[in-house]
């Protein structure tokens, strides 16, 4: 029987965490070892599938991802798409990277593109609710702000993109964020950011978002 600590069981309490894994046997041991911890777990075994459980407005709040997915589990740009759309659909979710493939230069494209963690295969248990921890703790600060009106942005831009690119990258992951904490209400979103609606359907077609669906 697994002894879950007070602490453990307070961060992790309603947490819904979906794991994307290829391997059936990894992927259930993983999910049964974290749902004993108190998570919420669903699981994906390809991108597809993940990319399904991402693209409702209730999108997971962490997700543990194996970058080498099918139909190419040697490379990691199964894995790599699914962390682009998740953040794009839901940039306040926490992913956690795992891999086996080039550990250098799956860390540096891992958290260029966003991750908040890395773990190399095979990642241990402990590493794996270390991770989730840290993950956690940064959402629940984040929820905070969000209900104090502020909002964290993070972004990974080329220094010769110049300033301009890097304040459009900047706007659109706060318009996102602000769709995706409202619902894709239009309406509620407008009020979080202080414009009017006809703002907010013009950045909607500037940058190409689409309510999820």
């Amino acid at each position: 029987m697994t002894v879950v600590s007070q602490q453990e069981a307070d961060i992790s309490a309603c947490l819904e965490l979906l794991i994307v894994e290829d391997d059936p046997a990894l992927r259930s041991y993983l999910a049964s070892a974290l749902a004993d911890r108190g998570y919420q777990v669903s699981m994906a075994g390809d991108r597809a599938e993940a990319v399904s459980m991402i693209s409702d407005v209730s999108a997971p709040a962490l997700i543990l991802l194996d970058l080498g997915l099918p139909p190419a589990p040697s490379a990691m740009s199964e894995g790599l798409a699914v962390l682009d759309e998740c953040l794009a659909r839901a940039p306040a979710t926490k992913v956690i990277v795992l891999t086996g493939q080039d550990e250098s230069a799956a860390a540096h494209e891992a958290v260029r593109r966003g991750a908040f963690d890395f773990l190399v295969k095979p990642a241990r248990i402990p590493d794996i609710l270390a991770a989730l921890k840290r993950a956690s703790l940064f959402l629940r600060e984040e929820a905070r702000m969000a209900a104090a009106g502020e909002a964290r942005v993070q972004v990974t831009a080329r220094l010769q993109e110049g300033p301009k690119e890097v304040a459009a990258a900047a706007e659109e992951q706060l318009l996102r964020r602000a769709l995706a904490e409202s619902g894709y209400n239009v309406a509620e979103a407008a009020r979080r950011l202080g414009l009017a609606r006809e703002h907010v359907y013009y950045y909607l077609n500037k940058y190409g978002i689409r309510r999820p669906g």
